[in-house]
């Protein structure tokens, strides 16, 4: 699949993956299906997910490390800056080494181009907070937040998912 067709999906998850209400009890309903997900296929990942004003879910599984939770928090500053998910920032900056064009003011150590930050966006309140994964290849990371969502809002996945290959 060509950038500009992944680019076109990702858009599509953003505007598909819209809660009509989330709080706590949906965040940990959501963490809790990833931590499942995790257990069972021993993802080496953590997950963060969280309002702006406060986490409201956090696990870290065998394997992952003490980076991870950093390139989380830089994943959820990117997602708070910009309303969209990473990995689609990714694809659209097209930076391999990681960072935002020096024009764009944002340190490295604070923001990241890499995939697995999303937005949880809530009909009529717009985007109030992140779900992160850290841990595998961005595009899985990724990938791993849009089925936990699809899966909890009970839209099927096979229309949203990105393909598994390399981009």
């Amino acid at each position: 699949m060509a950038v500009a067709d992944d680019i076109a999906l990702i858009r599509k998850q953003e505007e598909t993956l819209v809660f009509s209400a989330f709080d706590e009890a949906v965040a940990f309903k959501i963490g809790s299906a990833i931590r499942k997900r995790a257990i069972a296929e021993n993802l080496p990942i953590i997950v963060d997910i969280r309002l702006w004003d406060r986490p409201l879910f956090y696990a870290a599984f065998p394997g992952s490390n003490a980076s991870n939770p950093d390139w989380a928090r830089r994943k959820i500053n990117v997602v708070r800056r910009f309303l969209r998910s990473t990995y689609r920032m990714v694809l659209e900056q097209q930076r391999p080494d990681r960072a935002f064009k020096l024009g764009e003011g944002l340190d490295i150590s604070d923001y990241v181009l890499a995939g697995g930050g999303f937005p949880v966006t809530v009909k009529g309140a717009g985007v109030i907070g992140v779900i992160a994964v850290s841990g595998l290849p961005e595009r899985e990371d990724h990938g791993v937040v849009v089925d936990a969502l699809c899966d909890h809002l009970g839209i099927d996945k096979h229309g949203l998912s990105l393909s598994r290959e390399a981009e």
